[in-house]
């Protein structure tokens, strides 16, 4: 016969639903557009050892140059060198700086030939940079987009995180007729890659979807307003991020869990937004309003909430986020203004 203490514990273990123990808390830190004020690699390396010295369990960070340094593959390695110096597991976000105004020597564009050169050096295998490894799963993966190894995820802790190539200036949209080809198929692979992202997090009942960016596609923009300045003024100029930003929305309005995007235009679209008096970067007067507002104006980053809809704007620093699976709120900015019951 079974000791009464051997049964109880028997009888308490088959109670219990399967995965009821409660994910741990976590923190992850991510590195704005460290560029903004021109060339420094200073700043990045401040940041990169400033992000890695808590309790992170990975870094991301957004851009690897400003746009007025050489897209040279000298620096390129200079930069994935000081990435894997780092004690964490650091993923790189691309910017647009990286990748969109480089040049060949005729002064023609060369940014093509430069995202490809750069998917080589820096995403070339399904893991992280940094000393210590974190294991990614690439869209390259999938035949029909192998060259989209930019676009990575990852779980953690309950959660799903995932990089998204929409870089700053307009998703690279370029008006000019017949030169469109490199947005128009980035945004096939793009909405590919995040049907499947909500498709994966929902089919394992994820709590949370982090998304990381370059661009702000204007999740919190007031329905009709664009964050493109002078977009009114110019019938004939195309919203590069309308249809990343409409896939979201439907996406997280069916998603059970929070979904928060973390870009890297902190500031620049308040100014933006102010100047058209209205939407994004400027309060709605509902109490939404862009989340590089924050930082615009010198306060904390915060997190801006539309539902089960987050987005976070960093200008040129970093943060460090706490995930707190089962606990309300989900996702916090260590010292921002964050704290809000989502």
């Amino acid at each position: 016969m079974m000791p009464r203490a051997a049964l109880a514990l028997a009888l308490a273990l088959a109670a219990a639903p399967a995965g009821a123990a409660p994910a741990k808390g976590f923190q992850f830190g991510v590195i704005g557009h460290s560029f903004k004020a021109g060339a420094d690699a200073a700043v990045l390396r401040q940041a990169i050892a400033e992000a890695s010295a808590g309790n992170a369990a990975f870094v991301v960070a957004t851009g690897i140059k400003a746009a007025g340094e050489p897209c040279s593959d000298k620096l390129y390695g200079q930069r994935r060198a000081m990435f894997d110096a780092a004690d964490k597991p650091m993923i790189v976000s691309l910017a647009g700086s990286d990748w969109t105004g480089c040049k060949n020597s005729a002064g023609r564009s060369n940014a093509i030939e430069r995202l490809n050169r750069l998917r080589e050096l820096y995403f070339a295998d399904a893991q992280s940079l940094g000393e210590r490894r974190l294991a990614l799963t690439r869209q390259s993966a999938s035949a029909k987009f192998r060259s989209y190894a930019e676009n990575a995820h990852w779980e953690y802790g309950n959660v799903l995180f995932a990089t998204l190539n929409l870089p700053a200036r307009n998703n690279h949209f370029l008006p000019e007729a017949g030169r469109n080809s490199e947005f128009e198929d980035r945004l096939v692979a793009n909405r590919a890659w995040l049907q499947r992202l909500f498709t994966l997090a929902a089919r394992k009942r994820l709590a949370g979807v982090v998304l990381f960016c370059d661009g702000d596609p204007g999740l919190q923009a007031d329905a009709g307003f664009s964050l493109l300045a002078g977009f009114q003024s110019k019938p004939n100029k195309q919203d590069g991020f309308a249809e990343p930003r409409r896939q979201l929305k439907a996406l997280a309005e069916k998603f059970d869990g929070k979904v928060l995007l973390v870009d890297a235009q902190g500031g620049a679209q308040a100014a933006n937004g102010n100047a058209a008096g209205n939407g994004a970067a400027a309060g709605n007067g509902n109490g939404n309003g862009n989340a590089a507002s924050a930082a615009a104006t010198g306060g904390e980053p915060a997190i801006v909430w539309r539902g089960n809809l987050g987005q976070l704007s960093l200008a040129a620093e970093w943060a460090e986020l706490r995930v707190g699976p089962g606990a309300a709120p989900l996702f916090t900015v260590k010292g921002g203004g964050a704290d809000a019951a989502q």
